[in-house]
């Protein structure tokens, strides 16, 4: 496995990947008893003798780390040139949406990422093992998800975005696979409710998480990003909020990165100054 995906890798993405190298990083999962790949972009000057902040980018229902964010993305990889981080994007399955789903023993991703994919990237790589050199974010299935690990642990993320993310997966319950996750709405309520992120909020302490949201106006998500945003008003949680004109596809999903990366940098210089 590991030689087939290190072609596919090859293959994909070695001439885009003008100065920052990509490796893939497998990691055997305890909780689902699989190897999972994940790709890690380290910028071109990348060197042991220091250490790095690093982002974890979270792709979207139906992508996987292989065919998503480097792929269908424009430049990526070269944002951890411009910002000198390292940029790590699991596979979060077909429709994982990063939790750790109580009636499918298959779909644990929110342990693989948590206790699984950290500890291993921070043993392989010379990142700051430390909240304040860590972020997370995504898209779509990927933003629900980037808030949804934040939240829940905010000894490991210091900042955390989403572009386009599911904020209220209650509102969309025959929709992109939720219901083999989670198990039907109707007869399983209170546990949608529990992993829904606008009901984490309550997690939060002002001034806890840097954070970012982004929705296009036109994205089917925009009314419950709109709604995050509210909530989160109301609770006096600090927050940068991004609406502008856009649909839920890369063409937005490509300028998005560009604010987000930017955000995690500042964060990443003030605490490590």
């Amino acid at each position: 496995m590991r030689f087939l995906v290190a072609i596919f890798v090859l293959f994909f993405y070695g001439e885009s990947a003008v100065a920052a190298k990509i490796d893939t990083l497998i990691t055997y999962s305890n909780a689902m008893k699989k190897e999972i790949p994940a790709l890690v972009v380290t910028p071109e000057n990348y060197s042991t003798a220091q250490k790095y902040p690093a982002v974890y980018l979270l792709h979207g229902y139906s992508d996987s780390a292989l065919d998503g964010w480097l792929c269908k993305g424009k430049g990526i990889e070269n944002l951890a040139d411009f910002y000198n981080l390292i940029l790590i994007i699991p596979d979060g399955g077909f429709s994982s949406w990063y939790f750790d789903s109580p009636v499918d023993p298959t779909y644990q991703y929110e342990t693989y990422i948590i206790k699984e994919l950290i500890p291993e990237m921070d043993e392989k790589y010379a990142t700051i093992q430390h909240r304040n050199g860590r972020a997370i974010t995504g898209l779509s299935m990927g933003g629900h998800g980037a808030l949804y690990l934040s939240f829940r642990h905010p000894d490991l993320f210091g900042a955390a975005g989403s572009t386009s993310g599911c904020m209220n997966i209650c509102k969309f319950p025959k929709r992109w696979d939720i219901a083999k996750r989670l198990g039907s709405f109707e007869k399983n309520q209170e546990i949608w409710e529990q992993n829904a992120v606008i009901n984490l909020i309550s997690l939060l302490k002002p001034d806890s998480l840097s954070l970012i949201i982004d929705c296009g106006t036109e994205d089917f998500f925009a009314e419950v990003n709109r709604e995050m945003h509210e909530k989160l008003l109301q609770n006096k949680i600090p927050h940068d909020y991004i609406s502008r004109p856009g649909n839920h596809n890369w063409e937005y999903w490509n300028n998005s990165i560009q604010y987000q990366l930017l955000f995690f940098n500042d964060f990443f210089k003030k605490q490590n100054p």
